[in-house]
């Protein structure tokens, strides 16, 4: 059992991290807040079990687009379950500016098991791929508009764009 203590210091652990490892643009630090055997549910990519195995998956779709065009994940709100260890929050899903000034986000919700010394057994991110696709399918109209679209966001355009907002 965690306390609450324990779990806000947790979390803000996993935020301040997440900040560090796109600023360095080094998602092997987003990896090492999990157990060496953890479980990491992503619904449009699969399934990632072990560390290493979920830092390949952080810094390949966070270097790439649209995960490198993505500035910021700010906490919404969360919910701390201290008699289970779990936390259960939402994930805002900063978009950079296209040009214009416009704000683009998609939310997620995170659902992460805490096991002790600021890391987590289990992470699963719940979200509506379609939507999300959406919501960048629109970012990218304005980035092109603006003449700031990514250079390697040509080929996932062309695959998703059909789902253009």
């Amino acid at each position: 059992m965690a306390t609450r203590a324990e779990l806000e210091q947790a979390l803000q652990h996993y935020q301040v991290t997440v900040r560090r490892a796109h600023a360095e643009q080094d998602w092997n630090l987003f990896a090492g807040l999990f157990t060496e055997d953890a479980d990491y549910n992503e619904h449009a990519y699969g399934r990632f079990r072990g560390r290493p195995k979920i830092a390949e998956w952080a810094v390949r779709t966070m270097s790439t687009f649209p995960g490198n065009a993505m500035v910021e994940f700010p906490l919404g709100w969360s919910v701390l379950d201290e008699e289970r260890g779990w936390i259960i929050c939402e994930i805002r899903n900063l978009m950079q500016d296209p040009g214009d000034g416009s704000v683009h986000e998609t939310p997620n919700l995170t659902i992460l098991h805490y096991a002790g010394d600021n890391l987590f057994s289990y992470e699963e991110d719940v979200y509506n791929p379609t939507r999300f696709m959406a919501m960048v399918a629109g970012w990218a109209k304005v980035a092109e508009a603006h003449g700031t679209f990514p250079a390697d966001g040509q080929a996932w355009l062309e695959r998703f764009g059909s789902v253009r907002a």
